[in-house]
């Protein structure tokens, strides 16, 4: 969908792939493998909001293991860790609860999209700095001609589908 949510912005929307049962489960099927291909141990998945929660979780419980959401400010209920980041059309900040994170939890960073990499690198701040140890990214989308996995720390990264324009 060109010009949203504001102009220039090219929106690569997963809600139809989110309404087919089995698509789904083939999509989070394969991202899991590309997690397993990547050869790295992970305790956690933190998900980002808002869609990253449906794909953070459903990767989480194929893969065994418990999610942490990241949410944008205001939505969490305890005390809260918070890193503001870009955005190709503005600034956002995301919080996460202060003991989101074990001590050296190795912590998987998963979203629908990855775009310029900013809130992925974002959320790899935060996990570091709550003594999580970030391990990977996974994305179901990622729209390469971006170049977001640039704004990443250079760590495993997967994504199911790569769009080069």
């Amino acid at each position: 969908m060109a010009d949203f949510p504001t102009p220039g912005i090219v929106f690569k929307d997963i809600t139809p792939l989110l309404a087919d049962g089995s698509a789904l489960r083939r999509a989070i099927d394969g991202l899991a493998l590309g997690v397993e291909d990547m050869g790295i141990e992970v305790d956690v998945v933190a998900a980002i909001e808002a869609r990253g929660f449906i794909v953070g979780a459903a990767l989480a419980v194929r893969l065994g293991l418990g999610m942490v959401p990241v949410r944008k400010p205001g939505k969490l209920p305890w005390a809260t860790e918070a890193e503001e980041y870009a955005l190709e059309y503005g600034t956002d900040r995301l919080e996460v609860h202060r003991d989101a994170f074990e001590p050296g939890d190795r912590v998987l960073v998963v979203d629908d999209v990855i775009a310029t990499g900013g809130t992925a690198a974002a959320t790899g701040r935060l996990v570091e700095r709550l003594g999580g140890e970030l391990v990977g990214f996974a994305f179901l989308v990622e729209l390469a001609f971006l170049g977001g996995r640039a704004a990443l720390p250079a760590l495993p990264t997967t994504s199911l589908i790569a769009y080069d324009d």
